[in-house]
């Protein structure tokens, strides 16, 4: 009886992947590595699942990018500090978690990535726009075509996939792609 789900899901699973844009990914890439160059640092925002991707990214790139004798990546997840997540909420709204965050650490010349399946999310929306006044670099990746955010960010990697397990599934992907590829960049830098 599954079967024939499976096959879907991925068949739908790999066309999505063959509409990713690569040049896009190619220009993440290439931001975050000339931050990581100057000591910037990187902020990373999402909810549901895609504070979980925000979290794992995090992960690869303060982490799994280090390289013995080279400086760390200076990432940070702003999905992981509950305390302040959920003062912010009750005290001021939830639309302002991540803003508040980053008007704690926030310079410019950083950059803010804001992973979204929808691109509506008012939270991430209102720290884009934040960001974007302070002079960050601001990033995207979204799903179902782009909504909101699209317009708002200096960069976008879109997937067009209304399915929620698509979308989340290719941000994983595009997390560890990119990361793998920082990785290599400080090995060889």
């Amino acid at each position: 009886m599954a079967e024939p789900f499976v096959s879907r899901y991925l068949s739908g699973l790999r066309e999505v992947l063959d509409e990713i844009g690569v040049d896009a990914v190619e220009r993440v890439i290439q931001i975050i590595f000339e931050a990581y160059r100057k000591g910037r640092h990187i902020f990373i925002i999402g909810n549901g699942g895609s504070a979980a991707t925000a979290s794992h990214m995090m992960c690869d790139l303060a982490k799994g990018c280090a390289v013995e004798g080279k400086p760390r990546m200076k990432a940070m997840s702003l999905t992981d500090n509950v305390s302040v997540m959920t003062a912010v909420s009750n005290d001021i709204s939830y639309e302002k978690v991540f803003t508040e965050q980053l008007k704690v650490f926030l310079e410019e010349g950083d950059v803010l990535i804001a992973i979204t399946a929808s691109g509506d999310s008012p939270n991430v929306l209102d720290a884009v726009r934040y960001a974007g006044e302070k002079g960050a670099v601001t990033i995207g990746f979204i799903g179902f075509g782009g909504g909101k955010l699209k317009a708002m960010v200096d960069v976008d990697v879109t997937v067009f996939s209304r399915n929620d397990g698509h979308v989340e599934d290719v941000h994983c992907i595009l997390e560890h792609l990119i990361s793998q590829c920082l990785r290599q960049r400080i090995r060889a830098s």
